[in-house]
């Protein structure tokens, strides 16, 4: 049975009140004992967070994180930095770092490997921008996206990916796939999982990770292959968050 997993991702947002405001919403609600919470903020933010919500029952992680392990990389965070601060995981390819950062494939892969190399467990996102779900590309996009990294993986390895499946078209839109489209595309990563190893595929976490709210969260998750969501703007509202938790148990 695999354990739903609700990240959120604030991106470039949050404060130190907002940590606080999150710690007050999370002792005073009781978090499904079933589901595990993940919050991702930005990096001046983790320790904070680490100290006041963690112990509420909620890991913590990174955004990106460099593949170098050290060096002359002026802003950039290692994954030997990610782990000596107690990150538990680490968003790896996510949209914005493709295309506003370039983020190649090879990129990507490599940050993969750094971050399973520092024990830290990578959420590998994938997805397709419009024109290329409208020339029908999406499956071509996602699988290409997914195989660039997973190839190059042993099988102990590939135990530690988590799947982000974030339809670039949906990302901040309030667009949202309907729950049987997302369903096609992660019943679609599944199955392509399987053909390196069945058992790899059927126990893969996968997240739906566009736009998911507090008020679309309960129908999404009810498919049988999404395994959690990736939030962004939600992951802000602590209300909206804990609910999106709870439809998750």
């Amino acid at each position: 049975m695999r354990m739903p997993l609700i990240a959120g991702n604030w991106k470039m947002n949050g404060s130190s009140a907002l940590v606080d405001e999150f710690q007050h919403h999370f002792y005073q609600s009781t978090l499904p004992a079933n589901v595990e919470v993940v919050v991702l903020p930005p990096f001046p933010f983790i320790q904070q967070m680490k100290e006041k919500v963690s112990p509420l029952g909620v890991s913590i992680g990174a955004q990106t994180l460099n593949p170098e392990s050290h060096g002359a990389f002026t802003g950039e965070v290692s994954g030997a930095m990610l782990c000596d601060v107690g990150v538990d995981y680490v968003l790896v390819g996510h949209s914005e770092r493709r295309t506003l950062f370039h983020e190649s494939n090879e990129e990507v892969r490599q940050r993969v490997i750094a971050a399973i190399e520092n024990g830290l467990k990578p959420i590998l996102c994938v997805g397709e921008t419009q024109a290329e779900r409208e020339s029908g590309a999406t499956r071509k996009v996602v699988l290409q996206e997914i195989d660039a990294v997973i190839t190059s993986l042993d099988a102990e390895q590939r135990k530690q990916l988590v799947i982000a499946y974030e339809p670039i078209w949906a990302i901040g839109s309030g667009r949202t796939s309907t729950p049987e489209d997302a369903q096609e595309v992660m019943l679609l990563i599944r199955h392509h999982l399987k053909e390196f190893d069945v058992q790899l595929g059927e126990n893969m976490r996968l997240l739906y990770g566009g736009s998911m709210n507090a008020d679309n969260a309960g129908a999404l998750l009810a498919q049988p292959d999404i395994d959690g969501g990736l939030i962004g703007g939600a992951s802000l509202k602590a209300d909206d968050f804990l609910k999106i938790c709870k439809e998750a148990g």
